[in-house]
């Protein structure tokens, strides 16, 4: 019999708590969504698309759909996957993503979900991004070329850090990180290494100067199980601030 507080994913049974999205009732049951920009400890926004799941036979994001009892939803199924591969293709395109010589390589969860979904091209003409990289605080490097536009820095830094040092400007393509200050520069702002912002980029925005690369090629978070079965367990959760 079907609980009141439950819906069917790809037909298992996952219970819900009052307000919960369809994302983080799946999380919550260990039953893997792909997605970027959703995150447990702030509000979605569903910009990423990449958690879009089938529900009564009509795509919806899952971080933003409100778990209703009796719904049939269907994620890992072949028409979903195949535009989740066409977002992510976007995405790399969108950006200049360089995995095997990437700080984050095994850390990132947007290479992470790559593999998941089994994305194996660009398919799209890389659009070759420049725009500006930001050495000028002492401790933290801004690579802008990566950014993904899941604003949870910007989340993070307004509702944790308490100091609304990031924001997103420009549109479609054009759209890049911006840093609240005179001159757009992170080292004129008050960031700290200890800022929640400095550690939750999904992938690898916002990098220390010191430290990467300090866990070994095979080692790393993705490197020993696949995303899909850590779920709501990210890289900014496990990984020690580098050694200055």
């Amino acid at each position: 019999m079907t609980s009141e507080r439950a819906f069917t994913l790809d037909d298992t049974e996952v219970e819900f708590e009052p307000g919960d999205s369809l994302l983080t009732a799946a999380l919550a049951s260990d039953r893997y969504i792909p997605h970027l920009c959703a995150h447990p400890d702030f509000s979605p926004h569903g910009s990423c698309r990449v958690c879009l799941v089938e529900v009564d036979g009509h795509n919806r994001p899952a971080c933003t759909t409100a778990a209703q009892p009796g719904m049939t939803i269907r994620s890992d199924i072949e028409p979903i996957n195949v535009m989740r591969r066409q977002l992510l293709q976007l995405l790399f395109v969108e950006g200049n993503h360089f995995c095997p010589s990437c700080e984050q390589s095994g850390q990132c969860q947007l290479q992470a979900t790559v593999y998941t979904v089994g994305m194996t091209d660009l398919h799209y003409p890389p659009l070759g991004p420049r725009r500006e990289l930001d050495a000028s605080h002492p401790d933290l490097l801004l690579d802008r070329d990566r950014c993904i536009g899941c604003e949870l820095c910007v989340k993070a830094s307004s509702e944790v850090d308490q100091k609304h040092i990031f924001s997103l400007g420009g549109r479609g393509t054009h759209t890049q990180l911006i840093v609240n200050s005179e001159h757009n520069q992170l080292g004129e702002t008050d960031m700290t290494p200890d800022d929640r912002a400095a550690h939750i980029c999904p992938v690898g925005v916002i990098l220390f100067k010191t430290g990467n690369y300090a866990q070994p090629t095979g080692q790393r978070l993705y490197d020993q199980q696949p995303i899909s079965a850590i779920g709501n367990h990210r890289a900014e959760d496990v990984d020690l601030p580098p050694t200055p």
